[in-house]
């Protein structure tokens, strides 16, 4: 896998079941052959269905929760501006007291705030993730994982577990409607 492909899974989560690989890569400003990789490589790992249109959402969760850090780990770095993540973004927040200086971003053009940089998934992923709130809250959360500590991950757990969970909600409404 590549970190993309992270970023690739979270946005179909918030996608309807009708979503076309091209409306994918526009969203997320990769180009449509890597969108194809991607959803290649998430079928070899299981983490998307066979038809390559459904994330399994418990794999992926357990995934994220547990090994992302492993696999895609980062450290913060020297500071920066750019847009908040990880305990710093507004998603989590308000959960815990942490000093303005202490913050973490993406070193981006698109953010104003200064502090600690932790290099986003993919170069692209500031620019998705301000188009895109929820997109922004799931790899606000998913930095968390990478980068927090056990109390930040612990809560980044919770709440991505409430987010996904509406997500099937979601899914489960939309089909109802069929």
């Amino acid at each position: 896998m590549r970190p993309h492909d992270i970023v690739v899974l979270l946005k179909i989560l918030s996608m309807d079941e009708n979503w076309m690989s091209k409306d994918l890569a526009a969203s997320l400003y990769i180009s449509e052959s890597e969108i194809s990789e991607s959803l290649n490589r998430s079928k070899y790992a299981r983490l998307l269905s066979v038809d390559k249109r459904s994330v399994h959402k418990n794999a992926f969760f357990d995934f994220l929760v547990s090994g992302l850090k492993y696999v895609f780990p980062t450290h913060a770095s020297g500071r920066s501006v750019g847009v908040t993540t990880g305990h710093s973004a507004p998603i989590l927040k308000d959960h815990f007291i942490f000093e303005e200086s202490d913050q973490y971003v993406w070193p981006s053009e698109y953010g104003k705030t200064s502090g600690y940089a932790i290099q986003p998934l993919y170069p692209n992923q500031p620019l998705a993730a301000i188009n895109d709130q929820l997109l922004y809250d799931k790899l606000a959360l998913v930095d968390a994982f990478r980068v927090g500590r056990t109390r930040e991950r612990n809560k980044a757990a919770e709440i991505l577990k409430e987010i996904f969970n509406q997500d099937h909600a979601f899914e489960h409404s939309q089909n109802q409607g069929r």
